[in-house]
């Protein structure tokens, strides 16, 4: 079954006024008290946001890419907290048993994770292990019909409330990329433990923790893939992310806008308003010139994915150009605000320090050039 673009439409216009009218009026409350007030996630639950891209079958709704982007775009237009709940579940936390898992599996994991009922994660990054992946030091050893893992990670969104997660782990060391494997973890599972909830920057209201994995049970039916397709699962997974991840950046550019642009208007210095100043006129129509561009770069790049078409240099691409606009769109909108901007009653300072982390989490701007460069060489080298 698949959703047609009125029906898109429909759900677009329902998820913006969700936006609008129950979580922006609870945006300084989630700043506030780093938490999602539980209204919010039950009806999160009930318009089918935790299940964008799990097929119908399993309870989802069952989107293609542009569909999934078009709602995590009106979901950017709100606290990034929230949108990075719902945006690392429905990306990098369940996309690999969707795009990877047995029957079994999805059947067993995914109309919980559809409903809401269970959260999910991404378990990739060590200390010594973030942007060079095949560098892992957590270990699963395969013994009867269980892997014992031994390990930890960090910096794991959704961390502290995930019920399934999705772990990268060593299972042959001497074989590096290739002798990694990935396990779903359940929350029950005996010997994995979570450190506190980390205190950063931004994001309040999700939130990440450390993983410690000792002596940790999993049952060989929980392996996604088989041994040796762990790294490639990353890949595969991160790919997908980085269009999702570009799009909640999109909607947070395109409020950056209106928030600017009403500012503008309507603040006033020598007896008229501030946008009457070339200079901050110059400033709005670069952003608007960056918005226009990062819409059309995005919804190109998701009509590549939804066609089947490779798109690793695509993806690596779209996601670094969101995340350097709207760290460059963030800084404007405080430049247009003023001293205001920098007061925790206007929104734009809350996204100006949100914005940070799209250029560090799921590849660094480092990380996506390595890969535009390594494609580029494929593809102009013989």
């Amino acid at each position: 079954m698949t959703v047609t673009e009125t029906e898109i439409r429909q759900l677009r216009a329902v998820v913006r006024d969700f936006v609008r009218e129950v979580v922006e009026p609870e945006a300084q409350t989630i700043e506030e008290e780093d938490r999602i007030p539980e209204g919010i996630v039950q009806q999160a639950k009930e318009l089918g946001l935790f299940g964008l891209s799990i097929p119908v079958e399993y309870g989802g709704l069952g989107l293609n890419m542009t569909g999934k982007c078009m709602l995590l775009e009106e979901l950017g237009k709100t606290h990034n907290g929230f949108t990075s709940l719902i945006g690392a579940h429905t990306g990098i936390g369940s996309v690999g048993i969707v795009e990877m898992g047995n029957e079994e599996q999805k059947q067993r994991f995914l109309p919980r994770m559809a409903a809401g009922e269970w959260i999910g994660a991404f378990a990739l990054s060590e200390p010594e292990a973030g942007s060079n992946a095949s560098n892992l030091r957590t270990r699963a050893e395969r013994k009867g019909d269980r892997y014992i893992l031994n390990g930890m990670k960090h910096f794991i969104t959704n961390g502290p409330e995930a019920d399934v997660i999705t772990v990268m782990a060593s299972t042959d060391p001497d074989k590096g990329a290739k002798g990694i494997s990935s396990f779903l973890v359940e929350r029950s599972a005996p010997g994995m433990s979570r450190g506190p909830s980390d205190v950063k920057m931004g994001l309040r209201g999700s939130h990440t923790c450390q993983l410690f994995f000792e002596d940790c049970e999993v049952p060989v039916d929980n392996r996604l893939g088989e041994e040796g397709e762990g790294y490639v699962n990353a890949l595969k997974i991160l790919a997908n992310g980085r269009a999702s991840l570009a799009a909640r950046c999109l909607g947070s550019c395109e409020k950056l806008l209106e928030l600017s642009m009403e500012y503008a208007m309507q603040r006033k210095q020598f007896g008229r308003p501030i946008f009457e100043n070339q200079a901050i006129q110059h400033m709005l129509a670069d952003t608007s010139l960056e918005v226009e561009t990062l819409r059309s770069f995005l919804y190109r790049v998701t009509s590549l994915v939804d066609q089947g078409k490779k798109v690793i240099k695509e993806s690596a691409a779209v996601k670094l150009y969101a995340s350097e606009v709207y760290n460059r769109i963030a800084d404007r909108a405080v430049q247009i605000f003023g001293g205001m901007g920098y007061m925790k009653e206007f929104p734009v300072e809350r996204f100006y320090r949100d914005a940070r982390i799209t250029r560090i989490y799921e590849g660094t701007s480092e990380i996506q050039r390595n890969i535009i460069a390594a494609q580029l060489k494929r593809e102009y080298v013989r």
